[in-house]
């Protein structure tokens, strides 16, 4: 049995400010197996798109479907439809992405230990199930470089280690995968070996792989990131890892997306654990990426206080 206990968007202190959480969603489950999805499940594993005008944000929910949640301004989210629906428990970390070429939206799903994808020809779904793509892999993301050529991104499952497959297509693998990452410093390791929730990054010419250390149900669960010439590797992990991490009221800080505001400025749409409870009562939130003149990828993560807002089309003066 399921049980939606509540859900709300948080109201900012000003017109020019927001406070972390933005978004909570809180469900009870009740089943007995698996025993790991028996108690409270909050929404994490964000990844957002901006089509259209308006922010998508698509998390891991009820454990075994997605909804989408719509913004005009990352701060105030409103919940959508439901967009896709498993047959199966363990559905989670979906990722959406946008082809120009054709207008069709596709989902990439986590169910059970593997990967697949569905597809819409609109951001609200319904998103049409077109089967299984990778075997052992969670944590998808789709990469599309100036070139045109397409890498999706994930986490093999049960190692957690990072790999890359080329891509043809969207939906059509072109050789083979390659592993660029795995676990490997102390922060990776917490409780768990775990590298995961990549993201990848281009600028001035280098590729920035974000991604996930440490046992994602702790509030030890941290950001950082590794850099490459080429979206295939070999990245170097920055010594200075992780960026984002736990500290001044922040607990457990992961699995991030990165989108713009209208003014250009990144901003990561990640989750944090509600408390120090280990488990899934998550919480959705948002900060500031920026690069220094060097390159270096900085990031927070902050907890109640009144922060700078991201740029609006009303500030901006835009329709």
């Amino acid at each position: 049995m399921l049980l939606l206990l509540f859900s709300a968007a948080f109201g900012t202190a000003s017109a020019e400010t927001y406070s972390n959480p933005v978004l909570v969603e809180t469900y009870q489950i009740n089943r007995p197996r698996p025993a790991r999805y028996v108690g409270t499940l909050g929404i994490g594993d964000p990844a957002v798109i901006f089509y259209g005008g308006k922010y998508y944000l698509y998390p891991t929910g009820d454990n075994h479907s997605y909804h989408v949640y719509i913004s005009d301004d990352l701060v105030h989210w409103s919940k959508g439809p439901k967009v896709f629906q498993s047959n199966e428990t363990g559905v989670w970390a979906p990722y959406v992405f946008f082809n120009r070429d054709n207008g069709i939206f596709y989902l990439y799903y986590t169910v059970n230990g593997r990967i697949g994808v569905a597809e819409a020809d609109r951001p609200m779904g319904q998103f049409r199930d077109l089967g299984n793509l990778i075997s052992n892999g969670i944590d998808a993301h789709m990469f599309r470089d100036d070139d045109g050529s397409f890498f999706l991104y994930y986490a093999r499952y049960p190692e957690f280690g990072i790999f890359v497959q080329p891509m043809a297509t969207p939906i059509r693998k072109k050789g083979e995968p390659v592993q660029v990452i795995s676990p490997s410093e102390a922060w990776e390791m917490t409780n768990v070996p775990v590298t995961e929730a990549p993201w990848l990054l281009k600028h001035q010419g280098v590729y920035y792989l974000l991604y996930s250390g440490g046992s994602a149900n702790t509030e030890h669960y941290a950001i950082g990131y590794a850099t490459a010439k080429n979206p295939s590797g070999p990245f170097t992990k920055y010594p200075g890892n992780p960026i984002i991490r736990k500290g001044g009221g922040v607990l457990g800080p992961g699995h991030g997306s990165v989108t713009r505001d209208r003014e250009g400025k990144l901003w990561m749409v990640y989750h944090q654990q509600k408390d120090k409870t280990p488990g899934w009562n998550r919480v959705i939130c948002i900060d500031p990426l920026w690069f220094d003149e060097k390159g270096v990828l900085h990031g927070k993560a902050t907890r109640g206080t009144p922060q700078p807002a991201p740029v609006t089309a009303e500030k901006m003066g835009w329709d």
